[in-house]
């Protein structure tokens, strides 16, 4: 072999000759691949990364769908919405443009963009190979340019890459859509690793399968003897840890998902499964409500996960608001008795058992039953319009036509995994926010969507936060803080001193501190260290100076009125109507011990989704708003579950549609109507399993939600 470079030549008899090679070479193709090693199949290593997109997968390209969002508008009603280039007024860069294109093909900006040549529309998007004559506007009188125009797309992509300004970048970003790499079609490896099949499989075909889906093909995979004595320990591993995944409740997930789409609950799980895997005993484990997104039958899955693990030697701290999995707990603590400053003291410690026949715990009287959310009187009947989804087909549905009845209480059902989020915030929403809201989003893939004429617009009610600094506050989110400001510039003291309502604000200077600029505190930046945040010397956190805070309403400065409890804040403006009203919305909603000028960034999830809720309900209704919330119970104790119902029903009440993806079986009792996806969860779900009332559907036999909402229902 040394003779001959490593290669050689077996002429067999009768048959074809064999070329072999030591280099993992072939001289006929001109192609070589080093000795296979694991680091070749990770797209996080150079050695097995596709070399164009760098193992990404995708590029962000600007897309001619969000430049052009609504194609029956034309350029002069605003048809192009990109960055510098909505500009219509005559003398613009923009017009200048669009009236040279306009006049070499000979069309009118005032014809609808659909109904536009292919050239003449290509022209405004992808630019020109002539040039244009270009009637130059401006103070000296103007003149005419010949120049060719490189096109609104590629204006973007050039800007996107030379500007510094991160300001200008986000909003081309906004006009951007991940597209797969041309060389790899989005599988992330390099061809030679794709080459390289197991059971007839590559290893990214393998990563697109669900867990449930890899270990049906890992038991099934079909070795020779040897093969067998090779990959046997291997395979051991794997069906252990996909074992460990599906106990979880996580059958439903893809290998290949990336960890950014994962929900907070999925995440911890995945940790979980990977703590089961190392068989660990004497540890402290401390999960902060592993059920969140999770339906009632993976919910049980999970209690057993967790059972398993206390068996074999460990402790479980679990933060939960889950029936079944505080039932299934050896041991409880309840805090209480109510939230913020109410909240704070050990109500009850002890056994299940014990807890239920506590007089003092809300959690033992809602557990027991004494308490109860109770079901509607009647279930509404809508307005007799509808929006109706036809062709959904978005990541695991199948091609479901779905009709959500408008002007009732809706929820979308389903094991985890089974299409819900798909169908409602890739579909739905973003369609219903792109023509309605004329967002620059695009929807997963579907056929139409029916009703749009029955709604005016469409809310989003979730659980990011109210703001992402410590300016916001409640009171700014819902719009009391303005009205607030404007009654202390009323007082008599402040007219004296020639004080306006800008003056009560710590964003604008006048009236804050501007030792720290109206923050309360300064950070100190630590270098090596995270920074420190410490209170201003000058306000002691007041975030006012001395002038501002001598001006009092009923005795309290500006900073006492921040710092009151919502509830305290109720008392405090009783003859004050408008600021009443939406204190007391804030009230409704179950935020009563909140303080009116609390930081945003100190703010739960569900709390800063029950501010933008109480925002919506102190708004006059149109009756023609379709609300979308997405799981609103998540971190919720059932005494909040009882006031968020409440709400949700308010917003009914009034005409509008509110459609609520959930898990959470009190909800699902109070609706009007439900549908109910799956069966299962990835590839198993997909379909419309049971479509009506709760009644209705707790006796479809093929729907897991009805199965567990019947015990609900009585």
């Amino acid at each position: 072999m040394s003779l001959s470079g490593g290669m050689l030549a077996v002429d067999v008899i009768g048959g074809e000759e064999m070329l072999f090679s030591q280099s993992y070479a072939c001289p006929e193709h001109n192609i070589s691949i080093e000795e296979l090693n694991p680091r070749m199949f990770s797209f996080n290593n150079p050695f097995g990364a596709c070399p164009k997109c760098t193992g990404l997968g995708t590029f962000s390209r600007i897309d001619p769908d969000l430049i052009v969002p609504n194609k029956d508008l034309s350029i002069r009603q605003g048809a192009i919405k990109a960055s510098g280039w909505n500009t219509l007024t005559e003398g613009s860069i923009a017009m200048m443009y669009y009236n040279g294109i306009a006049k070499k093909y000979n069309i009118s900006l005032d014809t609808p963009f659909k109904d536009l040549p292919k050239e003449a529309a290509d022209a405004f998007l992808y630019g020109t190979k002539d040039r244009l004559e270009l009637q130059i506007i401006d103070s000296f009188g103007g003149g005419v340019r010949y120049s060719k125009f490189e096109g609104i797309i590629n204006n973007l992509e050039r800007r996107y890459k030379e500007s510094s300004s991160e300001y200008s970048k986000s909003e081309i970003a906004d006009c951007m859509n991940e597209i797969n790499c041309p060389e790899c079609k989005g599988e992330r490896l390099k061809k030679e690793s794709l080459s390289v099949t197991v059971g007839g499989i590559n290893i990214i075909d393998f990563t697109k399968f669900s867990i449930s889906e890899a270990l049906d093909f890992i038991n099934n995979l079909k070795l020779t003897e040897r093969e067998m004595m090779i990959g046997e320990r291997i395979l051991k591993e794997i069906r252990e840890r996909l074992g460990f995944l599906k106990s979880v409740g996580l059958e439903y997930l893809t290998l290949s998902r990336s960890s950014g789409t994962l929900s907070g609950g999925e995440s911890q799980r995945i940790r979980l499964a990977t703590q089961i895997g190392s068989s660990l005993m004497g540890v402290l484990y401390i999960l902060d409500e592993p059920s969140i997104g999770l339906h009632q039958r993976d919910n049980d899955k999970l209690i057993e996960t967790l059972k398993h693990l206390r068996d074999i030697g460990n402790t479980l701290i679990v933060v939960e608001h889950d029936d079944d999995t505080m039932l299934a707990a050896d041991h409880i603590v309840d805090i209480g008795p109510g939230a913020g400053v109410n909240g704070g003291e050990v109500i009850f410690s002890g056994t299940v058992d014990e807890l239920l026949k506590s007089e003092n715990s809300v959690t033992g009287q809602y557990l027991s039953g004494k308490k109860k959310i109770p079901l509607p009187e009647k279930r509404r009947k809508g307005n007799g319009n509808y929006l109706i989804i036809k062709g959904a087909a978005e990541n695991n549905l199948k091609k479901i036509n779905v009709k959500i009845p408008l002007g009732e209480l809706i929820c979308v059902t389903g094991v985890s995994g089974s299409g819900k989020s798909s169908l409602v915030n890739e579909i739905l929403y973003k369609h219903l926010a792109a023509k309605l809201n004329r967002a620059k989003i695009r929807a997963g893939k579907f056929k139409s969507i029916e009703g749009l004429e029955n709604l005016d617009k469409v809310i989003c009610i979730d659980q990011s936060p109210i703001g992402r600094t410590p300016r916001s506050n409640p009171a700014t989110y819902t719009g009391v803080f303005t009205d607030i400001r404007e009654l202390f510039a009323q007082t008599s003291d402040a007219k004296t001193h020639g004080y306006g309502a800008g003056r009560f604000s710590f964003n604008i200077k006048g009236g804050r501190c501007e030792a720290c600029e109206g923050d309360g505190i300064k950070k100190i930046e630590m270098h090596f260290l995270p920074d420190i945040y410490v209170p201003c010397e000058v306000c002691k956190g007041k975030r006012y100076n001395r002038e501002t805070l001598e001006i009092l309403y009923k005795g309290r400065s500006i900073y006492d009125v921040l710092e009151m409890t919502v509830d305290e804040g109720v008392k405090f403006f009783e003859n004050h109507p408008k600021i009443l009203r939406k204190l007391k919305t804030l009230q409704e909603v179950g935020l009563g011990y909140i303080k009116i000028g609390q930081p945003a960034t100190t703010l739960s999830g569900g709390e800063a989704q029950r501010v933008k809720l109480s925002t919506e309900l102190s708004k006059r209704a149109t009756g023609k708003t379709i609300y979308i919330l997405d799981e609103p119970t998540t971190g919720l104790h059932t005494a909040d579950v009882h006031k968020l119902i409440e709400v949700l029903q308010k917003l009914a009440d009034t005409g509008n549609t509110v459609l609520v993806i959930e898990h959470n079986l009190n909800v699902i009792k109070v609706a009007d109507h439900i549908i109910d996806l799956g069966p299962e969860g990835g590839t198993g779900g997909g379909t419309v399993v049971a479509c009506g009332t709760p009644e209705e559907v707790a006796e479809c036999p093929q729907s897991y939600t009805g199965k567990y909402l019947k015990s609900y229902l009585k």
